[in-house]
């Protein structure tokens, strides 16, 4: 099985590392050609563009940062889909909206290829040492068929339903984090005013039944003021903004999810975007002050 890979950022390239590591032949393609190249493996081959990967690939792999990047690694000119035939599997890793994932499952049974919506529950850590929950929607029979690939890249499969509901138990998934982290952030805020010491209030989380496991992960960043990015916060907010969006598209209301998401934009305005998620907190903190 010859595998494509597209989209090679914090995670992607760990995911394609232990492709490579698991001993699969892997053609990859990156924007910028230099991520591309710090890679390594007996069997990489670096592509020119998605329609090469995906002509030189029985099953192609994206792992991309919104929908609109997706639609043009997939659909622009030398496009995935250029070089797509019958039997192929295109599976998207990527965070996206579910009805956008449904678009491109309509769209690859037009050109009769196979696609799977494949989000997945974890960050940097997981995806490098191939901890992964992968979260999917599509076809059973697609799921059994590249299961050897998940199983390389993660510790769990979840197969959802039809397609599209990879993709929104994802956004659930992604919600119910950003929402609770930042619950979090704004007791620690109030706390520290109140003269608390930040280890107390992490020392009445651990375990407590109020706090989410999300809180104890990022406490060395909390603690250390250390927001190297695991999880971007830009990232985070546009998940939140894919929420809202596909809240409207159901008739579904989000009052709390809006909320936090302009929050999260504007932590993202004030020169944030790119660190770690947990920067939220080191925002709040400064309007506090």
């Amino acid at each position: 099985m010859r595998i494509g890979f597209i989209g090679l950022g914090i995670m992607g390239s760990r995911m394609a590392k232990n492709l490579i590591k698991a001993g699969y032949p892997l053609n990859v393609y990156n924007r910028t050609k230099l991520k591309a190249e710090k890679l390594e493996g007996a069997h990489l081959h670096i592509m020119e563009s998605p329609a090469q990967v995906a002509a030189e690939s029985d099953v192609i792999i994206t792992m991309l940062s919104t929908p609109e990047v997706v639609q043009e690694v997939a659909l622009g000119e030398d496009g995935l889909v250029n070089g797509m035939s019958k039997g192929k599997v295109w599976i998207d890793c990527s965070t996206v909206n579910p009805s956008f994932s449904v678009q491109m499952a309509e769209l690859a049974e037009q050109l009769g290829f196979n696609f799977l919506d494949a989000p997945v529950a974890g960050s940097l850590a997981p995806a490098e040492n191939g901890e992964l929950v992968f979260l999917v929607g599509g076809k059973k029979t697609i799921v059994k068929y590249v299961m050897p690939l998940f199983k390389v890249m993660g510790k769990k499969t979840i197969h959802v339903g039809d397609a599209g509901q990879g993709s929104a138990l994802k956004l659930v998934n992604n919600l119910v984090m950003g929402l609770s982290f930042y619950a979090f952030t704004e007791g620690l805020v109030l706390g520290e005013s109140l003269g608390i010491d930040k280890n107390q209030i992490f020392d009445l989380m651990e375990g407590s039944p109020v706090a989410a496991q999300m809180i104890m992960l990022k406490k060395n960043k909390l603690l250390n003021a250390e927001f190297s990015p695991e999880f971007p916060l830009q990232w985070l907010q546009k998940d939140l903004h894919l929420a809202a969006q596909t809240a409207y598209e159901q008739g579904a209301t989000l009052p709390g999810t809006n909320n936090v998401k302009e929050i999260f934009a504007l932590a993202k305005q004030a020169g944030l975007a790119e660190k770690d998620f947990s920067a939220i907190y080191q925002f709040l903190s400064k309007k506090a002050q």
